[in-house]
């Protein structure tokens, strides 16, 4: 009886075993976030210490202008001057003493400890990013304002896929109108959307304290969030070309106080903004992304600060945004390169399609520059997720294809590891003197969960079976399976309790659980 009962048992087992391999939606991942990239390099050494140099040049004898009394007071005690030009000089000795105390590395929170990730020292995560003003509506397929509840809906979208390692604010809520509602409903939206680490921007200084004071009662109390930071600002404190933004100063400052991580972006355009010869803009947008970390360590050395060059293109033809393509993908690795040389934290932008479609377009330019920036060593690669029409859209449908070709990244970022096990001299010896192939032998069945990577909306078919299946495209098998997300998953991480508080204190616009 007892045998029966364990051969039933085995059975159950291996049927289990085999529901889970058969899972499209629940399998091993090979090469989870933090992958360590770093072989990718655009350029040289001598290239990256010549562009640092005229970085150096550029903050020493050209200067940053319009800069904020309490940052100009700040910097000339530190060793600055004002130059003939009446701009802020930075001798490159002061720049260089701040580069070797800045932070090097920190630990990004979660509100669940499962979701912390370390930043720094070419370890590779995607997250998303931007400020798009419309979505892909997910059931007409025509682009349309988005909405706060667009927002929400991306966060909750996010917190289930596995390769998109934090969330910060895709899309812009044009439905409200308040910018302090806007940003204090903003932050609410992405805190409750998911338990993932997040990012926010502040439109202005006094708007940090209510906003932190809100993420201390999500984590349950007075001064928890300085302990905890589980959201970090998006900055652009430095306005190309080369002079500093008052309001983005008043920001970081504010959270500095708050102890609110820093995401310092610079986001010149090239020959709009910054020159259009690719080495041009680096050293500028370097200069510029080396003001921006002074300004923050020149008030609290070693702070939380990611170095986040982002070189973008313009199309010179038009003038327009041009999100995808050769260019900007090289300049991002590039900026990432600079970056991992100096020993900073890093962050550029890529997979930013110009396409409006779920398509072969759109795969393309994503694929080409989420690859150049991960085997670039980049630390933070925003805009990785869900971005399209050159950043002015947003897609439920393209945050999910893009979860899949972002493991299908990480797992060309692990590389191929050489050993006695993966070599498999003794396997290739046991197959050769035995059943003469390695279906299901021990060794094929520990790569398959260790190795390989199973996308769960590519399809493997053969044509016929596509056919009978419906013959669906990769948008159709996207949409379905956000729907299936957004319809399921309904995060429960905030207390009910935390939920009426800030709901006492501030107008929140979107509807209690």
């Amino acid at each position: 009886m007892s045998e029966q009962v364990n051969i039933g048992r085995r059975k159950r087992g291996r049927a289990a075993r085999l529901a889970a391999r058969t899972d499209k939606h629940d399998q091993p991942n090979p090469a989870p976030p933090g992958q360590r990239g770093g072989a990718y390099r655009p350029l040289d050494d001598r290239e990256v210490e010549q562009i640092y140099r005229t970085a150096l040049d550029i903050l020493s004898d050209i200067g940053m202008g319009e800069v904020p009394p309490a940052l100009l007071e700040r910097a000339l005690e530190a060793g600055a001057s004002v130059n003939g030009l009446g701009r802020l000089s930075f001798p490159p000795a002061m720049i260089e003493d701040i580069v070797a105390g800045a932070a090097k590395g920190f630990v990004f929170h979660g509100q669940d400890p499962a979701h912390d990730f370390e930043i720094g020292d070419e370890r590779v995560f995607y997250g998303t990013g931007g400020a798009a003003v419309q979505t892909l509506d997910i059931d007409s397929g025509v682009y349309r304002p988005s909405t706060l509840a667009d927002l929400h809906d991306f966060a909750r979208l996010a917190d289930t896929l596995e390769n998109i390692s934090w969330f910060t604010r895709c899309c812009v809520a044009t439905d409200v109108e308040d910018v302090f509602e806007l940003d204090i409903n903003t932050a609410y939206a992405i805190a409750a959307g998911t338990k993932k680490p997040v990012g926010t921007s502040f439109t202005l200084g006094a708007h940090v304290d209510p906003i932190v004071d809100m993420f201390d009662t999500v984590l349950g109390g007075e001064g928890r969030f300085a302990k905890r930071p589980f959201c970090k600002a998006h900055i652009s404190p430095v306005i190309s070309p080369l002079r500093y933004g008052e309001d983005a100063v008043d920001v970081a400052l504010a959270c500095i106080k708050r102890n609110v991580p820093i995401n310092a972006i610079i986001a010149a355009q090239s020959g709009a903004t910054a020159p259009a010869t690719l080495a041009g803009m680096l050293a500028q947008t370097t200069a510029e992304t080396l003001a921006a970390l002074a300004l923050v360590n020149l008030f609290a050395p070693g702070y939380p600060v990611i170095f986040s060059n982002w070189p973008l293109v313009i199309d010179l033809r038009t003038g327009a945004f041009s999100g995808g393509g050769g260019e900007i993908s090289t300049m991002n690795a590039a900026a990432a390169q600079i970056g991992n040389w100096l020993g900073l934290p890093t962050g550029v932008a890529a997979s930013m399609s110009d396409a409006k479609a779920v398509d072969a377009q759109m795969g393309s330019e994503k694929a080409i520059a989420a690859l150049a920036a991960g085997l670039s060593g980049a630390n933070m690669i925003y805009e990785s997720s869900g971005m399209m029409a050159s950043l002015l859209g947003a897609s439920f449908e393209a945050f999910v294809v893009d979860n899949e070709m972002l493991g299908h990244i990480l797992r060309l970022i692990r590389g191929i590891e050489v050993n006695e096990e993966t070599l498999g001299f003794d396997a290739i010896r046991s197959v050769v003197t035995g059943e003469g192939h390695f279906l299901g032998a021990d060794h094929t069945m520990a790569a398959m969960q260790r190795d390989y990577f199973y996308p769960a909306l590519a399809d493997r078919n053969n044509p016929r079976t596509w056919q009978e299946q419906g013959a669906n495209d990769l948008w159709a098998v996207a949409r379905s399976r956000a729907k299936e997300i957004l319809n399921s998953h309904i995060p429960d991480h905030l207390e009910a309790s935390a939920d009426r508080a800030i709901r006492a204190r501030h107008n929140i616009l979107i509807p209690p659980r």
